[in-house]
């Protein structure tokens, strides 16, 4: 169980980390935060592609996997924050 919990942690790393690379300009989260919005990319990619594709399509997990981690990201960094408004 240990090693399933770590294997997402890793994978929601990568993905996370992917995906605050595609979104441009500054993105302030934190490491946690990342890996939180990797594995929920991960788990929604591969989800969406077993409905859509079936089992066996990797690739294409990944790279929907990513789409939604860029796009949490960049919603989660234009969610207004207390203290840091633009002007």
């Amino acid at each position: 169980m240990f090693i399933v919990i770590l294997g997402w942690i890793l994978i929601g790393l990568v993905v996370g980390g992917l995906g605050r690379l595609i979104v441009p300009g500054r993105n302030p989260i934190g490491l946690i935060l990342t890996i939180l919005v990797g594995i929920v990319g991960s788990v929604a990619g591969g989800a969406a592609t077993r409905a859509m594709a079936g089992p066996g399509h990797g690739d294409l997990s990944f790279i929907l996997a990513l789409v939604i981690a860029a796009i949490l990201v960049a919603i989660i960094n234009g969610s207004p924050r207390r203290g840091n408004r633009r002007r």
